[in-house]
């Protein structure tokens, strides 16, 4: 495959097709666990190597699964991938496990890992499927991050709070109090927040495309 097409590829799934932007597939997680940028960090990059995983597994097998049961086959290999990072998290993250809770096994339902196996990952050579689900994953941790990160900014003026559940005790000095004395906004950290805030980042992209996109040209008229 050529790195014109991979290109297109990490573009497709990281910005032209994003899955919490633009296809907007996920949403429960993403609009739960993001009241933090750690919290939507952590779920993004689960994502992601959910996506590759399991993307790769399917392309590898695609030929050898038979067409009635290939959403079945697809289901299980996306569960067994979920079921052995749930266990790493409870082994190394156990306070960040705590935290996301059952959105961590909820992955499994997750429609947009389906759709990539279906879509992508049964019908390309492995390194396609492997970018392909980098991309997607890519795109859909963006979203989490700027979503927490946009929520723990107005609802408690700071930044990295909890950076210690995934990186160790050092973390604690990640955290970054951008507003001093901010009193806390509580409609940004409660689901309802969410759904104003992420109608915001999809406001900011579809604005971004529109100042892209090419002014039409206007008919040359010759004077009569």
């Amino acid at each position: 495959m050529s790195n014109s097409n991979l290109k297109q590829i990490l573009a497709d799934g990281a910005w032209r097709q994003n899955t919490g932007l633009v296809v907007l597939l996920g949403l429960c997680p993403l609009l739960a666990v993001t009241n933090t940028l750690i919290n939507g960090l952590a779920l993004g990059l689960a994502t992601m190597l959910t996506l590759m995983v399991s993307n790769l597994s399917v392309s590898v097998m695609r030929k050898l699964l038979k067409p009635e049961i290939r959403i079945p086959a697809f289901v299980l290999i996306i569960a067994s991938v979920v079921t052995v990072i749930e266990l790493l998290m409870h082994a190394f993250f156990y306070d960040l496990f705590r935290v996301l809770g059952i959105f961590i096994p909820l992955i499994v339902t997750n429609c947009a890992i389906i759709g990539r196996a279906e879509a992508f990952a049964s019908r390309n050579n492995p390194l396609a499927s492997v970018v392909d689900g980098f991309a997607t994953g890519l795109g859909f941790c963006i979203t989490l991050v700027a979503l927490g990160a946009l929520r723990e900014l107005t609802g408690h003026g700071t930044l990295l709070s909890g950076a210690a559940m995934l990186v160790g005790d050092w973390g604690q000095y990640l955290t970054l109090t951008l507003i001093p004395g901010h009193p806390g906004f509580l409609l940004a950290i409660l689901p309802p927040g969410a759904f104003f805030c992420l109608a915001l980042l999809i406001a900011a992209r579809n604005a971004l495309e529109a100042n892209k996109a090419p002014l039409p040209k206007q008919p040359v008229t010759t004077p009569t």
